[in-house]
């Protein structure tokens, strides 16, 4: 049998969990030795008998997914792997656990190993991405049946994940949506870095899981049966289950287990040698008697011929299925909203680029099985409803739209746990201001190259009378300098397009699209190219005849043009650039850069921080922004009070020219 009925086995094979994880951060001098120590026998029944994977084939669809939320405990997993027989990983990689180039980094990377499922390390995160790959596992089951996906979503999580507020926003919703197949192991040790975890906190959480439509299970987390007849229970459950384990923080290092000495630094030497004498360990650092590494390699084949059946069967759904896993878009998936462009172009239509995105929906959401929306309980606002959608409940998983509530971090979360699932292109909707709850999750969603659309309405300060708690004004500038991150901001309907296309078809970039809720006039009377591709260009004016360049994004585009064509009624030339995407003009080389921004003084427009605008204006240039936060008035009054302006703009371009004199 793959998994020994005998307790004893079962307590060497933690062990050498144990110990492995214990010697790769004693090697490096840095880690995190309290959980890996503690948790190893929740582990070892886990991965040994439980987790439905084949580390012969570790991305295989229907497999069960893990999510170690507490990321710090890092050594455990890569032990875990490398104990089960997992191609790509080997003693060596162990020995360079976090040193440059490793693929065991100090917090678990997607990507790095082919048994990461996600990127965890922001406390609360992972349980809450798990909510989001439990949700993901439901609706495939729902659309294409459980004959090709059903299986179950771990955690292990700690204290921390428990107190950060993600967790509480992504729990309710789980208990909700009665998330039957996620089950999560909390690791309760009662301590955290800073000493007992009852220093800064009584919550009852059992209760609190509870409460939120969650079954929940005490057991002993160093008791083999327990755990066994948990997961058994759980798996069963027609609810989400939390299963609190009672554990000792760095269980067998005789000194230090149970306080918060273990939890952060590296046992040190004397303090491991003890723990080997504790538990009768005589192995040499980094190796596993072959018995038990035995024992262990068995229970890491147990799964193998299942995913074998599971492609056959998958290969029966047909191709949309196929497709949909891959990611791959259905093939005439933007045939309509082709046809859309030309209409709007045709009927001069000037709309808010909100109502644009959700005309573009309109067009998309039908021919894209794979895409499902939301908004953080604001649909309307953010216009992220279609005729096409339809609403996921706990009694409904085949839908393709999802009532998040007032929850935009829980949000983020859940779209990333989606992506990394698989099946799923995610979008997302709230106020661009609001971002900033999302902030944490999309930092990681850019990271792990996550295919996420983030639809950020009221994109300035012509939000108007809300003032400036809703009015985003650093928003636009923090986002352009997050790194594989795509910031579109579309001038009208066909930039707006433009900009779907773009995030569709950007398989490893998240993109946020940030739209206004003012209207815009049509500025764009083409659309058989996608000009917003390559970032930016020249939307207005003659580029060799110019003699000023105003570059200018969203609503700024139009009065950009409007004050060129003041401009030109009193014979200057000026071309205007519109900018939907800096981070694609970046991607650019220099001389098309160079051939769009021209050789002549450039003035920037945008009802937001000037901050980043002066790499592309250059020190002689001009920037007309805001440098202070926004005010509570109707738009008109507030971009008056504010100087972004024709007039203001027309000036800026003489001031210019006659310095240039």
């Amino acid at each position: 049998m793959f998994f020994c009925s005998c307790d004893n086995q079962k307590k060497q094979m933690a062990n050498a969990v144990r110990f492995l994880a214990a010697e790769m951060i004693e090697k490096a001098k840095s880690g995190h030795p309290g959980m890996p120590l503690g948790m190893a026998d929740v582990a070892t029944v886990l991965f040994g008998k439980y987790l439905k994977v084949n580390p012969q084939n570790p991305r295989w669809f229907d497999r069960d997914r893990f999510v170690l939320s507490a990321g710090h405990a890092s050594a455990m997993l890569y032990s875990l792997f490398y104990l089960m027989g997992y191609k790509d990983i080997d003693i060596d990689d162990l020995k360079n656990f976090r040193q440059l180039g490793a693929k065991t980094a100090g917090h678990p990377e997607y990507g790095h190993l082919a048994g990461i499922d996600i990127t965890t390390g922001p406390l609360g995160q992972g349980i809450s991405s798990a909510v989001g790959m439990a949700l993901a596992e439901r609706i495939i089951a729902s659309k294409y049946g459980e004959d090709v996906c059903n299986h179950y979503t771990y955690v292990i999580m700690g204290d921390g994940c428990l107190m950060e507020g993600v967790s509480e926003e992504a729990i309710s919703l789980a208990g909700h949506w009665k998330l039957n197949k996620l089950i999560a192991f909390w690791d309760n040790n009662n301590v955290t870095i800073d000493g007992h975890v009852d220093i800064a906190s009584s919550t009852d959480q059992i209760a609190r899981f509870k409460a939120n439509g969650w079954n929940t299970i005490s057991i002993d987390g160093h008791d083999y049966g327990q755990i066994e007849k948990a997961i058994k229970k759980a798996q069963k459950s027609d609810r989400p289950t939390m299963i609190a384990c009672k554990t000792i923080i760095g269980y067998g290092a005789p000194n230090k287990c149970n306080s918060p000495k273990c939890h952060g630094s590296p046992l040190g030497a004397e303090e491991l040698a003890a723990m080997r004498e504790n538990l009768g360990w005589s192995a040499e650092p980094f190796e596993v008697p072959a018995e038990i590494l035995n024992a262990w390699r068995l229970a890491g084949k147990r799964n193998v011929g299942l995913d074998e059946a599971w492609e056959k069967r998958a290969k029966a759904k047909g191709k949309e299925f196929n497709d949909v896993i891959a990611g791959k878009l259905p093939k005439g998936w933007d045939k309509d909203l082709d046809k859309m462009k030309a209409r709007a172009i045709k009927d001069n239509v000037c709309v808010a680029s909100r109502k644009a995105s959700q005309m573009c929906l309109e067009a998309i959401v039908p021919h894209i099985p794979q895409l499902v929306g939301g908004s953080a309980d604001l649909s309307g606002p953010n216009m992220t409803i279609t005729k096409a959608s339809k609403t996921i409940t706990a009694q409904y998983y085949n839908g393709n739209n999802i009532e998040y509530g007032v929850r935009e971090h829980a949000m983020g979360a859940i779209m990333n746990g989606m992506s990394l699932h698989g099946g799923i292109i995610p979008f997302g909707g709230t106020f661009f201001v609001f971002s900033d709850y999302l902030r944490p999750s999309m930092r990681l969603a850019s990271l792990m190259g996550l295919h996420n659309i983030y639809v950020m309405t009221h994109d300035s300060i012509g939000v108007g009378e809300d003032g400036p708690t809703h009015q985003p004004i650093e928003q636009l500038a923090s986002f352009r300098a997050m790194p594989n991150m795509l910031t579109f901001r579309p001038c009208d309907v066909v930039e707006t397009a433009e900009a779907w296309s773009l995030a569709l078809e950007q398989e490893h970039t998240p993109a946020i699209l940030a739209l206004s809720r003012q209207t815009l006039p049509l500025i764009r009377h083409d659309s058989q190219l996608n000009m917003s591709a390559r970032g930016a260009y020249i939307i207005a004016g003659d580029a060799k005849k110019r003699q000023a360049t105003l570059i200018a994004t969203g609503s700024e585009v139009g009065l950009a043009v409007e004050a060129r064509n003041k401009l030109k009624e009193e014979g200057i030339e000026v071309a205007v650039v519109s900018m939907p995407c800096a981070e694609l003009f970046d991607a650019q080389d220099i001389t098309y850069q160079e051939e769009i921004l021209g050789q002549v003084p450039r003035i920037a427009v945008e009802a937001a921080s000037k901050f980043g605008w002066e790499k592309y204006v250059g020190l002689n240039g001009d920037i007309i922004g805001m440098d202070g936060f926004g005010a509570s008035a109707p738009a008109a009054e507030l971009y008056k009070y504010f100087g972004i302006t024709i007039e203001e703009v027309v000036d800026a371009v003489k001031d210019a020219l006659k310095s240039r004199k």
